[in-house]
């Protein structure tokens, strides 16, 4: 009778712990649906730059000039050594010269257009580049020196009325090299460009098709297991319970607009390993004590086997945050996406394995027969007269 007085009625808050649920889902599939995830680098494509100064990088130097350019997006970080800096964008570097172009000849006069970029042709062997004008004439780009010794060789001709202006190096690399000069400048150093690639969104996109499907056969496992192992209300429990803390995961991402990459989807899935692992725990406990406690109410069961794991689910919790602050804190940049998404996901998950599996389980109707094992048909029993 003593433990009895210390068994926490979790069956007892269900509707309001079943109405804060709806809520949050119902927030996150509003900001899913309205703002969307803020996909990162490899699911849209853009530009990965590696750089190499000749002292300890100051990353926040470096993150403030990439805002001053207004660079998409960007991730600064250190790889190799504390002089080794990688920095990631949305944007590619031929788009952002385009940009600086445009402005550089409205500033000339806001008539001039920069109408397209090229490729030369074997006419133009030995450039890079083909910028096609509009309203404007080849004296006064001349006279504002607007195409400087940073672009080698230029050559002026006419097509169509257009002015094109031919450059020896490409419009990219130029950019890209003015931007590591605001480095430079901003960090009293000097740097060393090691590679500058850009990666397409196709590898993004199948790669995220593949974390889709990933993510709908581990939902399909799971069912199947928890319906073998325990009974199937049990298994639409722990389906609903997963869905719930993805998509609560998900939406908090959407809401604050956190960039979404593959680290955040591999989290999400080793979110689903953590979740049902919990709540396979407590499906077991509350499987033995039906067995046991046969004449007390099924929400009485309930609340006597999640209070009899609660101890389990807090230590497993702590044991996995402490983890996950070290990844936060001190592993770098690179893995904070990884860990604020399982940060949030085992808050969510431990609340589901708690208050949503158990709860969806009891509202179908669970019994002690359902968890009862089954008599053989040809037992023996069945042959007496």
């Amino acid at each position: 009778m003593a433990k009895e007085s210390r068994i926490i009625d979790f069956m007892g808050v269900r509707h309001y712990t079943s109405a804060i649920s709806i809520l949050f889902v119902v927030i996150s599939l509003v900001a899913l649906a309205t703002q969307g995830l803020n996909f990162g680098l490899d699911f849209t494509g853009g530009t990965q730059i590696e750089i190499k100064l000749n002292k300890t990088a100051n990353l926040d130097q470096i993150r403030s000039v990439l805002e001053k350019e207004n660079i998409k997006n960007p991730v600064v970080l250190l790889f190799g050594s504390d002089q080794e800096v990688m920095i990631r964008t949305q944007d590619q570097m031929i788009e952002k010269a385009k940009e600086k172009l445009s402005k550089q000849l409205a500033a000339i006069n806001p008539q001039i257009t920069l109408d397209a970029v090229e490729r030369p042709g074997r006419e133009y062997d030995g450039f890079a580049s083909v910028l096609v004008i509009g309203n404007a004439k080849a004296e006064t780009l001349q006279q504002q020196q607007l195409f400087s010794a940073e672009y080698g060789r230029v050559h002026y001709a006419d097509r169509d009325g257009k002015l094109l202006v031919v450059v020896e190096k490409p419009i990219e690399s130029v950019y890209l090299a003015g931007l590591i000069h605001s480095i430079e400048v901003a960090t009293l150093s000097e740097i060393k460009l090691l590679s500058s690639e850009f990666v397409g969104p196709q590898i993004g996109d199948e790669l995220r098709d593949q974390g889709g499907l990933g993510m709908i056969a581990a939902f399909a496992l799971v069912f199947l297991y928890v319906a073998v192992q325990f009974q199937w209300k049990f298994s639409v429990g722990a389906i609903m319970g997963l869905v719930h803390d993805v998509i609560v995961t998900l939406g908090v991402f959407a809401i604050f607009q956190w960039d979404f990459d593959l680290t955040v989807l591999a989290a999400i899935l080793a979110l689903i390993g953590y979740s049902i692992n919990d709540t396979i725990v407590i499906y077991d406990r509350i499987r033995e004590n039906f067995r046991i406690m046969r004449k007390m109410h099924p929400h009485e069961v309930i609340n006597i086997s999640i209070t009899q794991t609660l101890g389990r689910t807090i230590m497993t919790s702590v044991t996995v945050y402490i983890v996950l602050a070290c990844l936060y804190f001190i592993a770098g940049e690179t893995l904070q996406g990884f860990a604020s998404a399982l940060i949030i996901g085992i808050i969510v998950g431990t609340y589901s394995s708690v208050y949503i599996c158990a709860n969806i389980t009891a509202a179908l109707g669970i019994t002690k027969e359902d968890l009862m094992p089954k008599t053989p048909e040809n037992s023996e029993a069945d042959q007496l007269p």
